[in-house]
């Protein structure tokens, strides 16, 4: 493989088109660009950041457009994810408007759910995951995941960390945009060194949420 040498500005004309032109002609069409320009670096990324972070996989670039009232074919967005576990790990993505990074875990079976919530509850690792969280924070990552609009039954409303037994998911991430190192070999050293600051998120979920 190729060493990584960044992302050139064709990635994201590439998707900036996808986005008024999502349809399979126009697909085929370009699909030369989208191999050279998004699959193949991001690929190269993440081969040389595998001995740090583990294996990692690119995610199809087909949506499942089964259930969905949007039948556009295809994601605007590349993404791949180096797992920890199931459903949990550091993530990056590629779209029109630059660079995503980000960690932490995504699904949950009900046994995943009830795991956590019995962590966060507890003190010591509840009151590790509030010190992990607020120092990601510092660090220009955004705590998102879906959320229960209250506190689960069994919990008391004023529980400590109410607002964290509302997670169902939990992740951190940083969108980082264009800047002039992601064009560069530079950027995976940027990449590692965000994962980094989330390893300690990423590792808590593992232990505490994983199947």
């Amino acid at each position: 493989m190729t060493p990584f040498a960044g992302f050139p500005d064709a990635a994201f004309e590439f998707y900036a088109e996808l986005e008024h032109n999502n349809n399979r002609d126009w697909w085929l069409e370009h699909k030369a660009t989208y191999d050279s320009a998004v699959k193949e670096p991001l690929a190269a990324l993440l081969a040389g950041l595998e001995p740090q972070f583990g294996e990692a996989r690119l995610f199809r670039p087909n949506r499942d457009i089964r259930f969905s009232a949007d039948k556009s074919p295809y994601k605007t967005a590349q993404g791949a994810v180096a797992a920890v576990a199931e459903g949990m790990g550091f993530y990056v993505q590629l779209d029109a408007d630059g660079l995503l990074i980000g960690g932490g875990y995504h699904i949950s079976t009900p046994a995943q759910l009830a795991r956590f919530r019995s962590a966060v509850d507890a003190p010591s690792s509840g009151g590790v995951l509030q010190q992990i969280l607020a120092h990601v924070e510092e660090q220009g990552f955004e705590v998102e995941g879906e959320t229960l609009k209250t506190v689960p039954r069994g919990f008391a409303k004023d529980h400590p960390r109410a607002e964290l037994l509302k997670f169902k998911s939990l992740a951190a991430g940083t969108h980082v945009g264009r800047p002039g190192w992601l064009s560069t070999p530079e950027a995976a050293g940027e990449v590692a060194r965000r994962w980094e600051e989330l390893r300690p998120l990423v590792e808590w979920t593992g232990r505490y949420a994983a199947p």
